[in-house]
């Protein structure tokens, strides 16, 4: 339904598709993302004095920029409107107009306040899908609670799990919660474009953080409900699964070796040189080296901290026993595997020159995604997207005068 289409128009899976983004920070702009990734004409609507917050957010904002604007951004068209003034609205009205999805991660209610239903926008547009993110959905008696990401970790049953059993709930160091509730997101507006080749109807996908968490919560549920199991936080390793565990290098760097089927453990065994211990009573079988964990645990750290990771992995990948480092940024940058695969890649950014970034996932054989540009500047392509819905070069002057774009 694409119209004005930029002029770096994607090839991807999803080009031809336009979705209007009106959320802000990162559970609807990831969405957003991923679907301008896979070649969607993706135009973000901005407040044209702040943008979306995420401009200033990061650790370290480089000459102004920030370097996590640079990938949630990327892919986008920004066009600025003040979207609670009625004019502002009714330009937005009709943008959505020539949209196929259109994603908004504001609190529940909050577009009917600003004239911008589904209803109403679905009577311009009947295939219009609207992707909503929010913290608890769009009813129930929590929905008009602030649902911030970190909120949905805990009240899905991510944080209790999280961490050293002798420490209090955790966090995973990014913002899980977001991340899941717009893959989530993207799962259901994919699924909903499907749909509506056969209907040829738009619908509604509500996607809720705690329940995307909940989601990935495995079988955390009816382990409670059906056998009183309450899991715990077990810092780095699960109970009764071993050996699975980071261990120490004599270089300072960390290792997770994974050896817990027996015909691996014997491998890992004859690995560290000490064969006997795939025989041994305590770590021969599957429930042994659960119920002896601790213990097994240390004879391999006692081991891998005499070694060089390097020289540890090559070891390890010798007798097939699953291996990793843990991965910083220099070592996925430096890494032949993420080499092979272009798993980080380069994108010019008009200020920051070449920014070094995760790639466009997941990879289609014939049809893959791309990334033309990093995260625009604010309003960058409002004259080229509002031109297109008829909004002329004076007209445009006029409401930036007012404040409106």
């Amino acid at each position: 339904m694409t119209t004005n289409a930029p002029a770096e128009s994607a090839t991807g899976p999803l080009a031809g598709l336009r979705v209007v983004e009106m959320g802000q920070l990162l559970a609807g702009p990831f969405c957003g993302q991923m679907l301008g990734d896979l070649g969607a004409d993706v135009v973000k609507i901005e407040d044209p004095k702040r943008g979306d917050p995420l401009r200033q957010w990061g650790r370290d904002l480089p000459q102004g920029q920030s370097l996590w604007w640079s990938i949630v951004g990327r892919n986008k068209r920004s066009v600025t409107l003040n979207l609670r003034e009625a004019e502002s609205q009714t330009i937005a009205r009709t943008l959505i107009g020539t949209a196929d999805i259109v994603i908004e991660n504001f609190r529940p209610g909050t577009l009917e306040r600003w004239g911008l239903s589904y209803d109403t926008l679905q009577a311009d547009n009947p295939g219009l899908i609207m992707v909503r993110v929010s913290g608890f959905g769009q009813d129930g008696p929590y929905s008009q609670r602030a649902g911030y990401g970190a909120i949905g970790e805990a009240m899905g049953g991510l944080r209790y799990v999280v961490g050293e059993p002798t420490s209090p709930p955790s966090r995973v160091g990014i913002s899980i919660g977001d991340t899941l509730a717009a893959l989530f997101a993207t799962i259901g507006a994919l699924a909903a474009v499907h749909e509506r080749s056969v209907s040829g109807r738009g619908q509604i996908v509500d996607s809720a953080i705690y329940e995307a968490v909940l989601g990935v919560m495995e079988s955390l549920v009816p382990e409670w409900q059906i056998s009183g199991y309450q899991r715990e936080r077990t810092g780095a390793i699960l109970p009764n699964v071993a050996p699975s565990n980071v261990y120490p290098t004599k270089d300072g760097q960390w290792i997770l070796i994974a050896g817990n089927q027996d015909t691996v453990f014997g491998r890992l065994a004859q690995a560290i040189g000490r064969p006997e211990l795939a025989t041994d009573p305590q770590f021969a079988t599957h429930g042994a080296r659960g119920a002896n964990q601790q213990k097994l645990d240390d004879l391999i750290a006692e081991y891998t901290a005499t070694q060089i990771a390097e020289d540890l992995e090559v070891a390890l990948e010798k007798h097939a026993v699953p291996s990793g480092k843990i991965f910083r940024p220099v070592d996925m940058l430096t890494d032949a595997h993420f080499q092979a695969r272009e798993s980080i890649t380069s994108v010019h950014h008009p200020v920051l020159g070449d920014v070094s970034m995760q790639n466009v996932f997941p990879r289609l054989s014939r049809t893959s995604g791309s990334i033309r540009w990093p995260g625009p500047e604010l309003g960058q392509h409002t004259a080229e997207v509002l031109s297109g819905i008829g909004i002329g070069e004076s007209e445009l002057a006029e409401l930036r005068d007012r404040g409106l774009a």
